[in-house]
């Protein structure tokens, strides 16, 4: 049985983990996080982390970026592994992730999609190949209530791609003040916002006479929700050290 603790349980990613959790017989939320706490959730729900009192093998944080100095804190605290499932992270937030990771296990990804960190891998790939004939350009919908822009998983691709280049290429976001051609040495990422968009990203490599796209469309966040409790199987029992979605793909491909 793998219990957790649900930082984050009364939002939209939230209740869909909560709601997969109920489903999977070997799998339950023993206590949820949250500063607008309800009582229905089928598990106690505190409004400070720190008043948790349940025993746990993983806790989970699908809350807010902000959310992970006390969430980082209270996994070290109590010796917890940790999946960190939030995204638009400062400079000052990664590195405390990155810190924990000396202490406790920390899992860390922008998207829990299996399917986007295999499109992030087919996208270095073609990276390489297509190096300095093709131009790059990133674009990714999401829903209108969607707060950071680019999206977290924009710049996981972008990161992906971009490291795999001989020479890296700079980040163009905004072009309609751009009255020059487009150069060679950038990466255009564009936002889409409206609806109810749960998540699409694009990479389209542009050559002479044609272009390969690659893609990835979230049908619901169900597909986010089990990517994060395998993240939460797979980081259980292991040893401090920060992971990522790339680690449980690789264990999957067996590479």
């Amino acid at each position: 049985m793998l219990r957790l603790i649900l930082s984050g349980c009364c939002g939209r990613m939230g209740r869909v983990i909560a709601s997969l959790a109920e489903d999977t017989p070997d799998v339950k939320v023993v206590a949820g996080v949250d500063p607008n706490g309800e009582d229905n959730r089928g598990f106690p729900v505190y409004t400070d982390i720190f008043a948790v009192k349940e025993e746990a093998d993983v806790l989970v944080d699908f809350s807010h970026h902000s959310a992970v100095f006390s969430v980082l804190r209270m996994a070290k605290t109590n010796c917890l592994p940790v999946v960190i499932a939030t995204t638009g992270h400062t400079p000052e937030e990664k590195a405390l992730i990155e810190a924990a990771a000396s202490d406790i296990p920390v899992f860390s990804s922008a998207n829990m999609s299996l399917g986007i960190n295999l499109l992030m891998l087919l996208c270095k790939q073609a990276a390489s190949v297509l190096e300095g004939e093709f131009d790059i350009e990133i674009i990714e919908k999401h829903h209108n209530k969607k707060l950071d822009a680019p999206s977290g998983t924009a710049y996981l691709l972008a990161d992906a791609i971009n490291h795999r280049l001989k020479t890296p290429c700079a980040y163009m976001y905004d072009r309609h003040a751009q009255k020059e051609a487009r150069k060679n040495n950038e990466i255009g990422i564009h936002a889409v916002r409206g609806g109810t968009i749960v998540g699409e990203h694009e990479v389209l490599f542009a050559g002479k006479d044609e272009v390969i796209s690659l893609s990835h469309s979230a049908a619901s966040r169900r597909v986010f929700a089990e990517g994060a409790i395998k993240a939460a199987f797979y980081i259980k029992d292991r040893k401090p050290g920060l992971y990522s979605m790339n680690d449980l793909l690789k264990m999957k491909l067996d590479v």
